[in-house]
């Protein structure tokens, strides 16, 4: 039987070949765009990198890969603090490791807490399992705690996904691929300024193995399938 998570859990097209990705540091009408394509720079930010991620080729362009054993970037901005809708999509590729992975963590600083401990964050998690893997994506602070994830809704390992959270000022939901897995009502309040962590969570635990290219952060408008800033990859 699968250990699914110590927080509450919601309900019961990769390929080979990929559409072009938006060129880095690329804005949209407001959307910012983080493209994983160098070590030294992303989305005008230097990023603090531990362990040995890895530039490698893919499909969708040059992007980082991580080992799963403690592989890592810190970068010192939360793209989305003070936003009360919002928009939040990555382009990744999971390879298989532990069930728990956290690959992609925006946290708001809170005076005297360490990073990582803090009670205000988003994350994009991962649960691996049978050759398979599901999304996890969470969201806590000041009056919400909210989990979006469906273990049933499982995809391969391998292969490279489009993967969204929204907040439209009521709801809270989840993508892959432009398929909703999980949808929630939400008092979502926004979050402060801070920081990300990507490839493990802030307090370096939970490290992801596989690759990450691109991520959109859209402060202000909560997008829908069909709109989204980065493309899908194609099967």
């Amino acid at each position: 039987m699968l250990s699914v998570s110590r927080r509450t859990v919601l309900g019961g097209m990769g390929g080979a070949a990929a559409l072009a990705c938006l060129p880095a540091g690329a804005r949209a009408e407001g959307p910012l765009v983080w493209t994983f394509d160098s070590l030294d720079g992303i989305g005008g930010h230097a990023p603090q990198v531990e362990g040995a991620p890895r530039l490698v080729d893919s499909p969708l362009g040059r992007a980082v890969e991580f080992g799963g054993n403690g592989d890592a970037l810190f970068i010192g901005q939360h793209p989305l603090a003070g936003a009360a809708r919002f928009t939040f999509e990555a382009l990744f590729r999971p390879d298989g490791g532990s069930f728990e992975q956290r690959w992609f963590h925006l946290e708001s600083d809170e005076p005297g807490v360490e990073p990582g401990k803090g009670r205000t964050r988003m994350l994009f998690e991962v649960r691996v399992a049978d050759g398979s893997w599901y999304l996890d994506a969470f969201m806590r602070g000041e009056g919400y705690s909210q989990v979006l994830m469906v273990p049933e809704k499982r995809f391969p390992l391998g292969r490279w996904y489009h993967v969204a959270q929204t907040y439209d000022g009521t709801t809270y939901r989840s993508y892959v691929d432009g398929a909703l897995q999980a949808e929630a009502a939400v008092p979502f309040k926004p979050q402060g300024p801070g920081r990300a962590s990507v490839g493990i969570r802030m307090n370096r635990v939970d490290p992801f193995k596989g690759a990450v290219r691109q991520a959109a952060f859209l402060a202000g408008e909560a997008r829908a399938p069909g709109g989204f800033v980065l493309p899908y990859p194609q099967g």
